[in-house]
């Protein structure tokens, strides 16, 4: 067994890509090795901006001979049977060999030696490898033929054990030498094997391993910081970049003018993030620091100073167009700048970003007035009403979309507009709510609780999945291009996490646009968004089918609490037993050909029932009013007790009474009375659906 070193060296890789292509790298290698019946004990794969790498162990020094078996017709076949099968093979009728009355082919194929599959392997490698982007290079650039790599290769390194793999692609032939650091090491290494790759690098300063470096520049920044009296902000992605984009990194710390700290703080971070890689940094109390750390690809003879005053006059330029920006947008009142909205389209089929505010600031202000979005305080700021104050914030949150500073950063609307507010005297309510409204993007985001933030947010939100249905452009598998999913999640999480009383069907109307057009469909579309949320947050689907499944409910906040009694309930043994009862009960209604929604009213019974029959009728007669007062309490978990009572009375009832009694009233009425337990159950739950 042999080691086998892959180095495929070319000009810069983008540190965005190295990481996938590392994966491709192990996973195409694989395949083709596959295909001669090789398997590498391990492998292990690098990427630097100028190589990527790949080491597997424990190769064989050649395949195995391998003896291959085809199964042919029977020997009682027709002729034209058997001549097929010699002209599919190229085999004569001797050659075969007779088995169990069967013809087989049987070919005995030799071993090759790893080093010619190999060979074969590494060109179609580089052919096939998927980047996201490449390009061709040099005169055979021409033809379409000609080769395509992320950026034009230079050098290829491969080693058998210590002996080269002869390979040649566009020009390019394999051997054992690479080059070291662009500058540290100008010269050509010889590589001796895979088991000294790393170390020969190393020597030449590069560090071959992408978590080493990441390690290096994750471990000095940090101390950097922390020599500084400062804290670093911890940034893995910008971790990751700057490890891909350097061969010897070399955390650094600089300092910027502190005047630029009237800047809000996260416009200075994603200018030094986004711009120039940089980290940024905290003081003790928890406010931005006029500290970059960037990270240098070289060890400089003088500890780094001009590079680190070079990139603070970068940063510093940046940093005065940040500034240029936000002093700009602060002379113009954010509500001159929302009547700039109507020269954008939201949509051709939906009008004007003008027009969606309107829509929004309107339902903002109908959900606190309908009570449905409430305070405590019935004003804020400046004597405004809590209604005032959520449509002036939702006429105001898309005003920072024509600034300065969020053309330059788009990531920061919201963000800015809240600043440019607090800064021309908006209440700090209205401040906040802009800031905020996008809010919640996603899992896991933060989800707002100021009733002003509250109403905007979801009055944008309800206003896009509504409008966007009303006109028929629905999310269609995997196709969201509105992102109405990421909408429909965020309304859930609004109106759970507030626990938001609202009847769904009557607000998607009123965010219609006081049209039906489309708002079954819209909520039937966030149930199944917030089917898919509980479900990933251990919610059993089953549970979620079995309390959804009732329907004429749109009160998120009723559903996600009786689904959570539920789920509470059927994990205890009296839920347990109550269920396998309830199912016995249905299947033979079923087998009876009794309705679903038959309810087992009863007549008065014609003939004394047996004790066990009487105790049901007794416990039903108990249970279905106390259940029913439990719901509409919205106590579901009083609900399920009740439920609970009827589990003794119907194992009871199985165990000593014949359904299908021979006396036809006797079956009527028992067939009437599991009805009743089906029907009692089914107004807390449909235990059809679940599982078990």
């Amino acid at each position: 067994m042999t080691d086998f070193l892959l180095e495929l060296r070319s000009e810069e890789i983008p540190a965005r890509m190295q990481d996938k292509a590392r994966e491709d790298l192990a996973r195409l290698f694989a395949a083709e090795i596959a295909k001669a019946g090789l398997v590498a004990a391990g492998t292990v794969t690098y990427a630097t901006p100028r190589r990527l790498a790949l080491i597997a162990r424990g190769l064989p020094l050649a395949t195995e001979a391998v003896s291959e078996e085809l199964k042919g017709p029977k020997i009682s076949a027709p002729p034209q049977a058997l001549d097929g099968f010699l002209r599919k093979t190229g085999l004569t009728r001797d050659q075969l060999t007779e088995r169990d009355g069967v013809f087989y082919a049987v070919t005995e194929k030799p071993g090759r030696a790893t080093a010619d599959v190999l060979a074969e392997a590494i060109p179609a490698i580089i052919r096939a490898f998927p980047w996201p982007k490449s390009m061709r290079w040099g005169a055979s650039s021409l033809s379409t033929e000609s080769l395509r790599w992320v950026r034009p290769l230079h050098g290829i390194v491969a080693l058998l054990g210590e002996d080269v793999v002869p390979v040649e692609i566009a020009g390019v032939t394999s051997g054992a030498a690479t080059l070291g650091h662009r500058f540290h090491h100008s010269g050509p290494i010889t590589i001796g094997s895979a088991g000294d790759y790393a170390e020969k690098l190393r020597a030449c300063h590069v560090i071959v391993d992408q978590d080493e470096r990441r390690s290096i520049i994750r471990e000095r920044a940090g101390a950097l910081a922390a020599e500084a009296g400062l804290d670093l902000i911890a940034d893995e992605g910008l971790v990751a970049e700057n490890a891909g984009l350097t061969e010897w990194p070399v955390p650094l710390l600089g300092r910027f003018d502190a005047d630029f700290l009237s800047v809000p703080p996260e416009v200075i971070q994603l200018t030094a993030r986004v711009n120039q890689k940089y980290f940024v940094c905290r003081d003790t109390s928890g406010a931005l620091a006029n500290a970059f750390v960037c990270t240098a690809n070289i060890e400089a003879s003088d500890g780094g100073a001009k590079i680190v005053e070079g990139n603070r006059k970068v940063l510093a330029a940046r940093l005065s167009d940040a500034r240029f920006f936000y002093d700009t947008d602060l002379k113009t009142p954010l509500a001159d700048q929302a009547t700039k909205l109507s020269n954008i389209v939201f949509h051709e089929k939906l009008g004007t970003v003008a027009d969606k505010v309107d829509r929004v600031a309107k339902l903002a202000r109908w959900l606190v007035e309908e009570g449905i979005v409430q305070s405590p305080s019935p004003t804020g700021g400046e004597g405004l009403s809590l209604a005032d104050m959520a449509e002036r914030a939702a006429r105001l949150a898309k005003a920072d979309l024509v600034t300065g500073m969020v053309g330059e950063f788009p990531e920061l609307q919201g963000l800015m507009g809240g600043y440019y507010a607090a800064a021309q005297g908006e209440p700090r309510e209205v401040a906040d709510a802009i800031r905020d409204h996008y809010k919640p993007v996603g899992q896991g985001d933060e989800v707002p609780t100021a009733p002003v933030t509250v109403a905007v947010s979801l009055a944008d939100k309800l206003d896009s999945v509504a409008q966007f249905f009303a006109v028929g452009l629905k999310p269609s598998g995997s196709k969201d291009p509105f992102a109405l999913r990421r909408a429909a999640l965020g309304i859930a999480a609004l109106i759970l996490n507030n626990r938001l009383r609202l009847l769904f069907l009557p607000v998607s109307i009123r965010a219609a646009g006081d049209s039906d057009s489309g708002t079954s469909e819209m909520l039937d579309f966030i149930i199944d968004r917030l089917k898919v949320q509980q479900r990933e947050a251990g919610v059993r689907h089953d549970l979620i089918d079995a309390v959804f499944a009732l329907g004429g409910e749109d009160d998120l906040v009723r559903l996600l609490a009786r689904v959570h009694a539920l789920q509470a309930f059927v994990t205890t043994e009296d839920g347990a037993n109550l269920l396998a009862g309830y199912k016995r009960a249905a299947n033979i209604l079923k087998k009876e050909g009794y309705a679903a929604e038959t309810d087992g009213r009863q007549s008065p019974l014609s003939y004394a029932p047996d004790q066990a029959e009487a105790a049901l009728i007794a416990a039903l007669d108990a249970a279905e009013p106390a259940a029913a007062a439990a719901v509409a309490d919205e106590d579901f978990a009083r609900a399920m007790a009740a439920l609970a009572s009827l589990r003794a009375p119907i194992d009871a009832f199985f165990d000593t009474v014949t359904v299908n009694d021979a006396d036809p009233a006797k079956r009527a009425a028992r067939l009437a009375l599991l009805a009743r337990v089906r029907a009692a159950v089914h107004n807390v739950a449909d235990f059809s659906r679940i599982e078990g």
